[in-house]
């Protein structure tokens, strides 16, 4: 991690085109309207947020192959990482899945503002889309433990067995895993995170029951 990155940074760390930025712009002048309303991000993170929630969620949209079509983020509050990659890969269907209403409404008024045409967003919990929509890529940002997610993601397993996982940890990351390891078989691939020096990205593929 090089310091704080701030709204300069992100066009030379992800190449994100003009369009794109405005996009993400938008998405930050609004975020910052209404959190003083709604508990979206944690207020201490606001001053901060290009850096805790922008840039951190952009990374993400490298590890995500181009041959993806579907891509589901679940559990994504205010829209984080999932309405940045939408952004970023217009190519992708993009479904965000968010119980909180009111962060949903949030989430419709960025896409309305920023006219994304990519976007579908569940106000349902997890358990209720999985019949809605089959994804090719999941990612979830503090949402659960690594067991947990699988228990929610495993029943689109069936559906598509290459399903691919894009998961933001923290310093718990190595004991999540083998706490996952009792009751699951997956290949791990874990990438630095470039926002919190204690943070990875865990790639997981391969997700069966042992």
């Amino acid at each position: 991690m090089s310091g704080i990155y701030t709204e300069d940074d992100i066009q030379g760390l992800f190449d994100v085109s003009r369009e794109t930025l405005e996009k993400i712009r938008i998405y930050h002048t609004l975020l910052l309207k209404w959190n003083k309303a709604i508990n979206l991000v944690s207020p201490k993170t606001i001053s901060e947020s290009w850096h805790r929630h922008f840039i951190d969620s952009a990374q993400v949209s490298q590890f995500i192959p181009s041959d993806i079509r579907v891509y589901a983020d679940l559990g994504c509050g205010g829209g984080f990482p999932g309405l940045v990659i939408a952004m970023m890969r217009p190519d992708l269907d993009v479904h965000l899945v968010e119980s909180d209403e009111r962060k949903g409404q949030f989430m419709r008024s960025v896409s309305r503002e920023t006219s994304l045409n990519n976007v579908t967003i569940h106000t349902k919990r997890v358990e209720a889309v999985i019949d809605d929509f089959a994804p090719d890529f999941v990612t979830a940002r503090a949402l659960a433990s690594l067991g947990v997610l699988f228990d929610y993601v495993f029943p689109w397993v069936s559906l598509n067995p290459t399903i691919q996982l894009g998961l933001m940890k923290g310093e718990r990351a190595d004991d999540e895993i083998l706490e996952a390891q009792k009751r699951y078989r997956f290949t791990i691939r874990k990438h630095d995170s470039i926002t919190d020096q204690g943070a990875k990205i865990l790639l997981i593929d391969g997700l069966a029951l042992k």
